[in-house]
């Protein structure tokens, strides 16, 4: 794997809006690197004022770069400041055409000028060098990788490839291989092309999309069977996740409405997992790995939990963990719904 060649430090640190304990403080700390294409990479890392935990690196998935999915600064917002309780010293990586990281330069034309942007190759690039990053920081020890949702598809994907670099894999409601059929990006959707059957529709997404406030809080919204979304779901998380969302791209308040770019090469991607293709194989990671599922899952399916699973026979130690009533946002919901449970379990994987 190629050593990045820039490092800079913003010196930064904030002490947190959201403590994980009451007794406890946490510092962040927004880091810059190269990630070997000359693009900058932006990680933020939070992290215990006590002293340094198990290093771990956090992967956004499709949409909301990782300050929004992962450390939100409100009370209960932050996935990062819970697994710093449980002495983690974690990094939040934002993939190129995301967050505070560079953009691809066709994400400056029309969306339909260019082919989808950011598959999975390339966020692996970027993935690697994130670990590279830590590394230097961290000499000698090994990283556990998490990724949720596209995150866990490329997460795994790299473990694949730099096993060895790994304490542990998590992958959170994540694609792997399954023929089951996927309602929202498989075959029949709008992101089959119409014209070529079992071919992705790039013109449903094009090179990137756009997102506004509304279309962020409605896969959430309908994710929770609650009519009242607060009894799964803090009003003070989900008025975040959006913010968080829109702020995650300098342009987003150019446009009426307000609204920030994704790629959409992750969709490209996970629309070949969710129609049987196999993208990279689970034979080749040698590291532990933790399979995490809610029940109420919309993108991650059975059967992809079990291929995975399957397909992991040279992982030193492989645990399926299902999330009885949890849903797609798991990491970000109160305690009782799958979060705590969640947090337990990679507390006690990850050694």
């Amino acid at each position: 794997m190629m050593r990045p060649t820039l490092a800079l430090i913003l010196p930064l640190i904030l002490a947190s809006l959201a403590p994980a304990k009451a007794d406890e403080v946490l510092l962040r700390q927004e880091l810059y690197t190269d990630n070997g294409a000359g693009m900058r990479l932006h990680l933020r890392q939070v992290r215990s004022a006590q002293g340094e935990g198990r290093p771990v690196l956090l992967v956004h998935g499709a949409r909301v770069a990782g300050a929004g999915s992962f450390d939100l600064p409100v009370a209960g917002g932050s996935f990062a400041a819970d697994l710093v309780a449980r002495g983690f010293d974690v990094y939040v990586l934002d993939v190129r055409g995301y967050g505070a990281s560079a953009r691809p330069a066709p994400m400056e034309q029309a969306p339909s000028a260019h082919a989808p942007l950011v598959r999975s190759n390339e966020a692996v690039q970027d993935i690697g060098a994130a670990i590279d990053f830590i590394g230097l920081r961290r000499p000698g020890q090994r990283v556990a990788l998490f990724g949720w949702a596209t995150g866990g598809q490329w997460a795994g994907h790299y473990a694949s490839l730099y096993p060895e670099r790994l304490s542990a894999l998590i992958v959170l409601n994540s694609l792997y291989r399954g023929s089951s059929p996927h309602a929202l990006i498989g075959r029949g959707t709008r992101m089959e092309d119409p014209g070529r059957p079992g071919r992705f529709n790039s013109a449903a997404c094009g090179a990137y999309r756009l997102n506004d406030a509304a279309s962020v809080a409605r896969p959430w919204d309908d994710a929770i069977p609650e009519t009242d979304k607060s009894v799964r779901r803090d009003p003070h998380v989900a008025a975040a996740y959006v913010q968080a969302a829109l702020a995650g791209d300098p342009s987003s308040g150019k446009r009426t409405p307000p609204s920030f770019r994704s790629p959409c090469g992750a969709f490209e991607d996970s629309f070949y997992l969710a129609t049987g293709r196999q993208q990279w194989d689970a034979s080749l990671i040698t590291a532990p790995v933790l399979i995490a599922a809610g029940e109420r899952d919309f993108w991650s399916r059975p059967d992809d939990v079990q291929n995975l699973a399957a397909d992991l026979v040279h992982s030193s130690k492989v645990q399926v963990l299902r999330l009885p009533d949890a849903s797609h946002f798991i990491h970000l919901e109160r305690p009782p719904f799958g979060r705590a449970q969640l947090l337990d379990a990679i507390d006690a994987f990850v050694r």
